[in-house]
This record gives C-alpha cells, sequence and structure tokens, in this order.
C-alpha cells in the first residue's frame, strides 16, 4: 500500500513538472490548457472537468476548456455563483462529495445537457492575489467515486502552476501588443515628421517648430512658394489626442498642400478644407486651423482663422496686435466648397505675424510658471533681433526644459517681413500705375471698434496706399481722414462701446484709391453729418471738415439691408 501510495506521489510530481515544462513553452495558452485539463482529468480519473476564467472586469466567469461528455466551452455564468465561482471568491479549493446537498450548485448546466453531477473538486487559479478564474473536476471514476484531501492538493498545485502560465502569457502578449504599437507610434511619429516642411535659410520669410508631447502629435504646420513668389501657410491644432488625432491631422496637412496649389485665396481654401473634414471627420473631433498667403512685395499677409488661438502682429516699435478667429473650427459646421470664409490682410511693416497652439501658452517654464501668451510676447519681443528659426528655437527649448512634462504638443509659425521690408526700401519708388478699369482690392480688414486698434488702421491704410503708389504725402493725407472717420464711427456710432466691429476695405478703381468704411451700429441720416463752420470755435464737428478737405470725395453709401452703415472715401492717387 506504501508503494502505491509512493507510486502515485511520484507519477504526480511528474505531471506537474510536464505540465510546468508545457506552461513555459507554449505559445498558445488556450490549446496548452486544453491538453493540461484532459491530463489532470485523466490523472485523477475524473469522467469530466472544466477551465473558467473571469472576464468582464471580474463579473462572469467564462469556460475556455472543457473534457468529458459533454462540451461546455463558452459557457459564462456570474463570478459569484456555482462552485467554481465560490472557490474564485474565497480563493479556495474544495471537495463537493455530495453536490444535491450544496445550495450553490448550478443544475442549469446539467438540464441542458443531461450530464449528472454527483460531485465536484474544485480550486482557484490564482497568483497570490490575483484570482483568474478555476479548475473543475466532475464525478470520480471507480472505488467509492469520491475525490479526496490528495485529489485536492494535487489539483491545487496545477492550478496554481496553470495561473502563473496564464499570467505569463497575458503579459507576454501585452509586450508584444506594446512593441507593435510602439513601432506603429514610430512609424506614424515618422510619416507626420515628413509631412513637416524642410527648414529653410534664416532670412526665409516663414518658418515654423513643432515639438509633440507625445510620440506622435496632433499639431502641424506647413508652408510653400507660390510660383509668383508668395508663400502659402498653415498652422492647426487637432481635438483629442493619439491616433485618432494624429490620422486627422495628416489628413488636414494633405489636404492643405494640395488644395494650396490652386486655391489662392485663404477664406476659399480653408472653407474647401472644412467642407472635406466635416464630411469625414469622426464625431466630435474638429481642428482650429490658420490659413494664409503672405506676399513679400508688398509685406501683406492675407490669412483666415477657424476657431484658432488669435494671431500676434509684433511691430518693429515692440506692439503687439491681436487677430481673433472669425470662424469655428474645421469639421464643426458642414459648409459647401464653394463658400469663403472670412479673410484678414494686414501689412506687417517689417514685423512678424505669429501663429502658436494653445500647447505654447499653457506650457511650463523651468520655474513650474505657465509661460502664458504674456510670456510668449515677452520671449518673441526679447528676441526679435534674433532669425526666426532661433526666436522659435528659444520658445520651444524653454517650454522643453522643463521637469514637466509638455501638457500638450508645442507648435508655433512666425511670417517675417524684415528682410523683405528692407529689399521694398531698397527699391526706386514705384511708378504711379497705368489707368486700369477694372476695381482690384488691395486690403480688407475687420477690427474692434476701439481706440487701441487706430494704430493698425493707420498702418495698414498707409501701406495700402503707398502700395498702390500714392505719394508719401498723399499716403499721409489719406491715413489721417480715415483716422478721423473711424474715430467718429467710434465716438458717435458706437458711443463707445467695446461690442463694435469696423471693416475696412481699401480699393484701387481706375486711378483712385477708393476706401469703404463699414459699422454695423445703427444707420444715420447722412443729412445730419456735416462740418461745423470754421468760426465756430467749440471741440467736436472739424474732423468731418478735415476728411472732406484731404478726400476728393466723401458720400455715404446705401446702407446695408442688414443695417449699419457704409461710408466711401475717394482720392486720385498721385
Amino acid at each position: 500500500m506504501t508503494t502505491l501510495r509512493a507510486a502515485s506521489r511520484d507519477e504526480a510530481m511528474e505531471l506537474v513538472a510536464a505540465l510546468g515544462r508545457d506552461f513555459v513553452s507554449t505559445l498558445d495558452i488556450e490549446r496548452t490548457l486544453a491538453s493540461a485539463l484532459r491530463r489532470i482529468a485523466d490523472h485523477v480519473g475524473a469522467e469530466a472537468g472544466s477551465l473558467f476564467m473571469l472576464e468582464a472586469a471580474g463579473k462572469t466567469l467564462r469556460c475556455h476548456a472543457s473534457v468529458g461528455p459533454t462540451d461546455i466551452v463558452g459557457l459564462t455564468i456570474a463570478a459569484d455563483q456555482g462552485i467554481a465561482g465560490r472557490a474564485v471568491q474565497r480563493n479556495i479549493g474544495e471537495i463537493v462529495r455530495d453536490v444535491s446537498r450544496d445550495p450553490q450548485f448550478n443544475r442549469s448546466v446539467d438540464q441542458k445537457t443531461g450530464f449528472t453531477t454527483r460531485s465536484i473538486l474544485c480550486a482557484p487559479l490564482s497568483v497570490k492575489d490575483e484570482r483568474i478564474g478555476a479548475i473543475q473536476l466532475i464525478n470520480k471514476r471507480g472505488g467509492d467515486g469520491l475525490f479526496d484531501g490528495d485529489d485536492l492538493n494535487l489539483l491545487a498545485v496545477l492550478a496554481s502552476s496553470a495561473a502563473l502560465a496564464i499570467l505569463n502569457a497575458r503579459m507576454a502578449a501585452k509586450l508584444v501588443e506594446q512593441e507593435r504599437v510602439r513601432r506603429e507610434l514610430e512609424l506614424a511619429a515618422e510619416i507626420q515628421r515628413s509631412l513637416l516642411p524642410e527648414a529653410e535659410a534664416d532670412d526665409f520669410p516663414v518658418h515654423g517648430i513643432n515639438r509633440p508631447a507625445r510620440t506622435v502629435s496632433g499639431d502641424f504646420f506647413d508652408f510653400f512658394p507660390l510660383a509668383d513668389g508668395r508663400i502659402c501657410f498653415a498652422l492647426g491644432d487637432v481635438s483629442g489626442k493619439g491616433m485618432n488625432a494624429a490620422l486627422l491631422m495628416a489628413k488636414a496637412a494633405s489636404l492643405f498642400r494640395c488644395l494650396g496649389k490652386t486655391i489662392h485665396q485663404p477664406g476659399r481654401l480653408l472653407a474647401q478644407i472644412n467642407a472635406e473634414i466635416a464630411e469625414t471627420a469622426t464625431l466630435g473631433m474638429f481642428i482650429t486651423m490658420v490659413v494664409g498667403i503672405y506676399d513679400p512685395r508688398t509685406g501683406i499677409p492675407r490669412f483666415s482663422n477657424a476657431g484658432h488661438e488669435p494671431l500676434q502682429l509684433y511691430a518693429p516699435d515692440g506692439s503687439f496686435t491681436e487677430f481673433q478667429a472669425e470662424m469655428p473650427p474645421v469639421g464643426v459646421v458642414v459648409g459647401e466648397p464653394e463658400q469663403s470664409f472670412p479673410e484678414i490682410a494686414v501689412p506687417l511693416g517689417g514685423g512678424a505675424l505669429y501663429a502658436f497652439t494653445d500647447g505654447v501658452t499653457e506650457g511650463y517654464l523651468e520655474t513650474g510658471k505657465e509661460l502664458g501668451l504674456a510670456g510668449l510676447k515677452e520671449f518673441l519681443a526679447r528676441n526679435a533681433s534674433e532669425a526666426v528659426p532661433r526666436r522659435l528655437l528659444r520658445v520651444a527649448e524653454a517650454l522643453t526644459q522643463s521637469q514637466t512634462s509638455l501638457r500638450d504638443d508645442v507648435t508655433l509659425l512666425a511670417v517675417d517681413d524684415r528682410a523683405a521690408a528692407a529689399q521694398r526700401a531698397s527699391r526706386p519708388a514705384p511708378a504711379p500705375p497705368a489707368f486700369d478699369p477694372s476695381p482690384v482690392t488691395v486690403l480688407r480688414l475687420h477690427v474692434p471698434a476701439v481706440a487701441d486698434r487706430l494704430r493698425l488702421i493707420r498702418t495698414a491704410v498707409g501701406e495700402a496706399s503707398r502700395l498702390v503708389g500714392c505719394s508719401e504725402h498723399v499716403a499721409r493725407d489719406v491715413t489721417l481722414a480715415v483716422d478721423e472717420a473711424c474715430q467718429n464711427i467710434i465716438r458717435h456710432a458706437y458711443k463707445d462701446l467695446p461690442e463694435g466691429e469696423i471693416v475696412v476695405e481699401i480699393v484701387r478703381e481706375s486711378g483712385k484709391l477708393i476706401i469703404f468704411l463699414k459699422d454695423f451700429a445703427p444707420t444715420i441720416d447722412p443729412k445730419t453729418v456735416r462740418p461745423r463752420n470754421l468760426e465756430d470755435i467749440r471741440p467736436g464737428g472739424l474732423g468731418t471738415h478735415l476728411i472732406r478737405e484731404i478726400m476728393d470725395e466723401v458720400a455715404f453709401l446705401e446702407p446695408p439691408l442688414a443695417g449699419g452703415n457704409v461710408l466711401r472715401l475717394g482720392k486720385r492717387i498721385a
């Protein structure tokens, strides 16, 4: 008898060792578990057996392997039901010699399969306190038909070995998946980098920089020269993170470069991109985006902004002027490709226009302080004398040297007019343009009706006047007249309320400089706008007299149906 028991223990240890080797070397854990369950059932002498594993965040048990007269693979039960559920919850093995006396025995399986369960040997699949599932053996053959303590001890050892193998297989699969994702992300990042433009010489007007917070970025910038010498540029920030944002970024960047070769109006180009993105973008995703075209010959960029951070214009005198977005982000509103988004054209006058994503202003400096818009302006102003690439690099380095990881992608783009302005200044004054009966829009500018924007209007009008061929004297006079008219709009039409807007449009037509000043205030009666007698010395009224003295033509046009006022000013180009 002692010899038989020793032989049985030797066989059991040999089985444990064999299954251990199988678990360590397996590449198919499911098949190995099924084979192991069959060998365990044969060794113990059980009629049937099953292996359950926890799923659905530990709420259910699902059968992954089954041996015996009935196949129950795929069967699911609640994680706290049945003998297997009890073993998992308690993390203790047990012998149930008569299942008919156990209230937790699940009779529904026997009812469905026709199999009769008399006794059960069950052990949990667990490693320390991490529970994975349970192994059940059913109805021992021969003898008294009952499982004993040796059977339970053997099953507990085998269950621990199987549980460890399952955990190792899961960990290996997770590592393989992580490596696959890492390689895919690296490939995606490489593709993204290939979409960014190559660095140009320091004196090239447009430069950009991108520093992703993760492997892939949801930001992008791009620029390329057009055949006529102008430069098309864009910067965008995709909502969300990860691969979805990266894929949408790649699509938007590709659309910009493809459509931008043939559509040379920023508003139309952005509307076309919006129509494409809105039609195909994943629900809830959008892009804040700026598209523009810069002309080095005039120093004027014309751009359109869809929901992006306000662009910042840095003037040579050290001041900043911002330009707010006039449309919602790309992909939010479905539009027609033939539509055009609003455009802003503003002379840089030797200054620089900056576009950037919110990852810049929300980034942390080495001190732990957020950079913010004021901090960004300070960086740009302090390094204004440096080459543009170095200027942008200083900002990016300040944010990436922090011990805190980047909160968001960091992307900046600059349109710098300094080199082009120097070239324009060295050229001889342009000859008056030949007679051209067709009107040409030189500038269109939308600005808030507040006093601190008058300087921007004066700069824009002066540059546009000189551009069409006006002498320096005429350009100064026209600028003065427009400034007076805009002051009247702010003070009298809007009554100094900050919610108003002024639209300045400058057109060259038949040898004349035509300026349209549009406001959205209550419509006025033009008869009430008259210059006061010069002998009447008191504040007010002389600005109207000055405007009429300077300009060749001053007239209010028929008010728009939506309300507001339109003032037309004309001056012969000389």
